[in-house]
């Protein structure tokens, strides 16, 4: 038997919000019973309309803001109480910040009974027309006659229905609407599910998912959209090897990005993983290593490289630099890189780095420096080797300050100190804290 969707009370309720959750929602206590409230902060009054009820808690949104938070902004994008794309856009970008530290302490705090000596000032950029990677859903909804494109609403499986993004590059966020309608002209509408955007300094390329062949007409379409945009144009009928670039039908299918302080530039196949926010990674790169104090005699190994974010800008200081990552294609991609800029002091290996690792001809050699990146797992299992390799500094990027928290008390288990640790705000008007941390033996 199926159970029935519990009958919502009607109207609107008065709230008063005590706190933030983790994922950006007020939260109030209603007869004793704790309610997440969207578009609401901390301090505020409001009225607000359920959205869901659960025996545990309650769910809802708030319609009127009776006396407001002086932390509250208008929000840039007119889609923002819909969109789930974001969820801090009503709340000013300094008190995100204000937030994001906040997080971080109590996260160091609680998992790693820790302190920095030192708080880092947060790295920061644009608000807006930041965000160069997404994967943008679409879908034709037969009871709207439309193709929709962008991101899904707030705790709901359906897309939202958007006009433009304003924390997409604004080449693409602007034009979602033309993107729409070109979908809605193909006779393939309702078996395209999704596109992906990439960016470089120069370049943008759009990856159309598609369940079945295109016909002729549905690629001449696709094709000449993406040409008058001055977009590369891939297509992607399965997994990702079988992505290709339909235009521009010659050249390299690479987009790159430069470290114009270290005079590099980086190539990238659209798929590959590479930072959201093109100005932080240009900031954050140079912050990690002038943390590392690479000196030219220094030797640093650099765990989860990717394609070589950090990797080649070492090794134009460092004597020797070793990256390890657990993609094969990655390792092949740095290597590209490395001969694209006349490196030959850097080495790539593929290795998965949550497991033993000591074996590895790079795990038994000796390193000044060390840098980590892990994904928001953290790099639990690789900790014990950093203490057995002993490097004198280690810096560590984070993408969860909950996993970093654990792994850095690991790390003074293992006799280091954390130094410096402050957060950078790659996603702005979101939860997603990326942080930094500086470790001395």
């Amino acid at each position: 038997m199926s159970r029935r969707k519990k009958r919502l009370p009607e109207g609107l309720f008065d709230a008063t919000i005590e706190a933030l959750s983790h994922d950006g929602r007020g939260v109030a206590r209603l007869d004793g019973k704790t309610t997440f409230i969207d578009n609401a902060l901390a301090g505020e009054q409001v009225r607000f309309r359920y959205t869901w009820t659960r025996r545990k808690f309650d769910e809802g949104r708030a319609e009127e803001i009776v006396s407001a938070s002086p932390e509250r902004t208008t929000p840039p994008c007119a889609h923002a109480g819909i969109c789930g794309g974001c969820s801090l856009q009503h709340m000013h970008p300094e008190a995100q910040i204000r937030r994001k530290q906040a997080v971080l302490e109590e996260q160091l705090a609680h998992f790693g009974a820790l302190t920095p000596e030192q708080w880092l000032p947060a790295l920061t950029g644009p608000v807006t027309g930041y965000r160069a990677k997404a994967r943008l859903g679409v879908k034709y909804v037969e009871a709207k006659g439309m193709t929709l494109v962008g991101f899904r609403e707030k705790r709901s499986g359906f897309l939202a229905l958007l006009q433009r993004c304003e924390v997409l590059i604004p080449e693409v966020g602007h034009k979602l609407s033309a993107i729409a309608d070109m979908i809605d002209g193909l006779e393939s509408k309702r078996r395209i599910p999704q596109i992906e955007v990439a960016a470089g300094d120069d370049d943008i390329a759009l990856v159309f998912r598609h369940l079945d062949p295109l016909p002729p007409g549905d690629l001449e379409t696709v094709s000449g959209f993406c040409q008058a945009q001055g977009w590369h144009c891939y297509l992607q009928p399965g997994g990702d090897d079988t992505v290709h670039r339909i235009w521009p039908q010659t050249g390299e299918e690479r987009l790159t990005y430069s470290h114009a302080g270290d005079d590099l530039t980086l190539a990238f196949h659209p798929m590959d993983f590479t930072q959201v926010n093109g100005r932080i990674n240009r900031d954050m790169v140079p912050l990690a290593l002038d943390m590392l104090d690479i000196e030219p005699h220094h030797r640093v190994l650099d765990l989860f490289c990717g394609l070589g974010n950090f990797t080649l800008p070492a090794a134009r200081r460092a004597a020797r630099v070793v990256g390890v990552e657990g993609s094969a294609a990655m390792v092949r991609r740095g290597y590209e890189n490395a001969a694209r800029n006349g490196l030959d002091n850097v080495d790539f290996h593929a290795w998965d780095l949550t497991s033993d690792a000591s074996a590895q001809p790079w795990g038994r050699e000796q390193w000044d420096r060390v840098l980590i990146d892990p994904p928001r797992t953290g790099a639990l299992e690789i900790m014990p080797l950093i203490g057995e390799l002993a490097p004198q500094k280690v810096v560590y990027v984070s993408c969860n300050p909950a996993t970093l928290a654990r792994d850095a008390g690991e790390l003074v288990k293992q006799g280091y100190r954390l130094v410096k640790a402050g957060v950078m705000d790659m996603f702005p008007h979101t939860t997603h804290v990326e942080s930094i941390a500086l470790f001395e033996r």
